[in-house]
C-alpha cells in the first residue's frame, strides 16, 4: 500500500515546513546527472549556496547526504592520523566532532563548556597556548541541542592568528542568522538542507576555503573515505563543462535545493535574518505571557531554535503527545544534560511565520491547562500580537 503521511506543523530542531515552491520543484522531471542542463543547475547550485554562506571559496557545494556527511566530509579531508584536533563541546554536536576525530586516527583536545552556554573564548586560547602543534579548531556555531550561538567570527580568528585551520558546524545556523564565512575567515563550513533553507533532509551545503583546498590537496595520505574525498568529488562539481562521473546526484533532491535557495536569493539574506528575529521575539512575548522561560542568556539564544525550561511538575512528554496528537503540531525534546528540562521549539525557514507562533502558543497553553498549570488564558497571544503590531 502507498504511504501517506500526516499533515504536520513541523516546529522541532529540524526538519522545518518544507516551502510548497520546494515540494513542488521535488516532482520536476528527472534528467540525467552529467546532462548538460543538470550541470548548469549544478553551477547555479554553487553560486547560490556561495551567496549564502556569503564566501567566494571556489570548493563550496552539497554533499549528497544529510548534514552528518557534511560534518565527516569536513573532518576527513582535512585531518590525518596523529594530527591533534582541539573540538569545543557545549552540547550534542561537539561529541560527534570528537568521535569523527578519533576515526580518523587523530587525537581529540576537548574545550569543554556547560550546556546551554557559549563556547569560552579563553578556555579555547589556554588549550592553544597548551597544544601549539593543533592542526585544527573545530566548533558548533549553532548549538541544535540547546539553541545557544557560539562566536564564530572570535573562534575563527583564534585558529587563524595561530596558524590552524577551522571546521564550523552551522546545520541551523544557515539562512536563520549571520553566516560569513569569508568574512569570519572559516576554512571548512558545513550545514544542512532541511532546517532554515526549509528543503526536505538529505543534502549538506559545504564550502572549504583555499586554505583547506590546498590542505587537502597536500595531503600525505589518501582521504579514508571514497565518497567523501574532495579531491574527486571537485572533478564532478567543478567549475569546467566536463564533468568526471563520481557518482549519480540525487537529480530530485538538487531541484529542490536550488529552489530553496532561490527563495533565500529572493527575500535577501539580511530580511531572512530579520524574519527569524522578529518571529523569535513574538514567540518569547507570549512564552514569558504564560510564565515559562527561556533558560539561553538572551545575547547568545538563537532566534530559530528556542529552548524553553519545562515547568515543574510537569509532563513534559505528555505536553509533546498532546500538541502531535490534538494539534498536528510538532515540537522537541531535550537532549543529553537537558533531557526532561527543556523543550526545543523551531523557528525555521518557512516554519518562521506568525501563523506557527500563534499555534504553538495556543496549542501549548491548552496543554499546560490540561495538566493543572494554573497560567492566565489568553495572555500569550496577546503578547505575541503585540510585538507583530510593534
Amino acid at each position: 500500500m502507498s504511504f501517506h503521511p500526516p499533515k504536520r506543523t513541523l516546529m522541532g530542531p529540524g526538519p522545518s515546513d518544507v516551502d510548497p515552491r520546494i515540494s513542488e520543484a521535488l516532482g520536476r522531471p528527472t534528467i540525467g546527472h552529467l546532462d548538460p542542463e543538470f550541470i548548469r543547475l549544478m553551477d547555479e547550485t554553487k553560486t547560490l549556496l556561495q551567496y549564502a554562506f556569503m564566501t567566494n571559496n571556489e570548493l563550496t557545494l552539497p554533499i549528497s547526504a544529510p548534514g552528518s556527511a557534511g560534518m565527516e566530509a569536513c573532518f576527513v579531508n582535512l585531518i590525518e592520523a596523529g594530527d591533534k584536533v582541539i573540538v569545543c563541546q557545549n552540547g550534542v554536536f561537539g561529541s560527534r566532532m570528537k568521535e569523527n576525530v578519533e576515526r580518523c586516527g587523530a587525537i581529540a583536545v576537548m574545550v569543554e563548556d556547560e550546556w546551554g552556554t557559549a563556547i569560552d573564548l579563553d578556555k579555547v586560547s589556554e588549550a592553544i597556548k597548551a597544544h601549539p602543534d593543533a592542526k585544527v579548531l573545530a566548533f558548533v556555531h549553532a548549538e541544535t541541542s540547546t539553541g545557544v550561538e557560539s562566536d564564530a567570527k572570535s573562534l575563527c580568528a583564534l585558529a587563524k592568528s595561530n596558524g590552524m585551520l577551522s571546521i564550523m558546524d552551522t546545520v541551523t545556523g544557515l539562512g536563520g542568522i549571520k553566516v560569513a564565512v569569508d568574512e569570519w575567515g572559516a576554512d571548512a563550513t558545513y550545514s544542512g538542507s532541511q532546517k532554515c533553507l526549509s528543503c526536505t533532509p538529505g543534502l549538506s551545503p559545504v564550502t572549504f576555503s583555499s586554505a583547506a583546498t590546498e590542505a587537502i590537496k597536500g595531503r600525505t595520505s589518501k582521504v579514508q573515505s571514497w565518497f567523501l574525498d574532495m579531491n574527486l568529488v571537485m572533478g564532478y562539481w567543478g567549475g569546467n563543462a566536463k564533468r568526471a562521473y563520481h557518482h549519480t546526484a540525487p537529480i530530485n533532491a538538487l531541484y529542490g535545493l536550488h529552489e530553496a535557495l532561490t527563495i533565500l536569493n529572493d527575500e535577501g539574506l539580511e530580511q531572512s535574518w530579520a524574519r527569524h528575529a522578529l518571529n523569535h521575539s513574538a514567540l518569547k512575548a507570549g512564552l514569558e505571557a504564560m510564565g515559562l522561560s527561556l533558560p539561553v542568556e538572551e545575547s547568545i539564544r538563537l532566534p530559530q531554535l528556542n529552548a524553553v525550561a519545562v515547568p515543574d511538575g510537569i509532563d513534559e512528554a505528555a505536553v509533546r503527545s498532546h500538541l502531535l496528537n490534538d494539534f498536528s503540531l510538532e515540537i522537541g525534546a531535550g537532549l543529553g544534560a537537558l533531557a526532561g528540562k527543556v523543550w526545543r521549539v523551531g523557528l525555521m525557514g518557512f516554519s518562521s511565520k506568525p501563523a506557527n507562533v500563534r499555534l504553538c502558543l495556543s496549542a501549548l497553553e491548552t496543554a499546560l491547562l490540561a495538566q493543572g498549570l494554573k497560567l492566565p488564558a489568553g495572555d500569550a497571544i496577546q503578547a505575541a500580537n503585540a510585538v507583530y503590531s510593534d
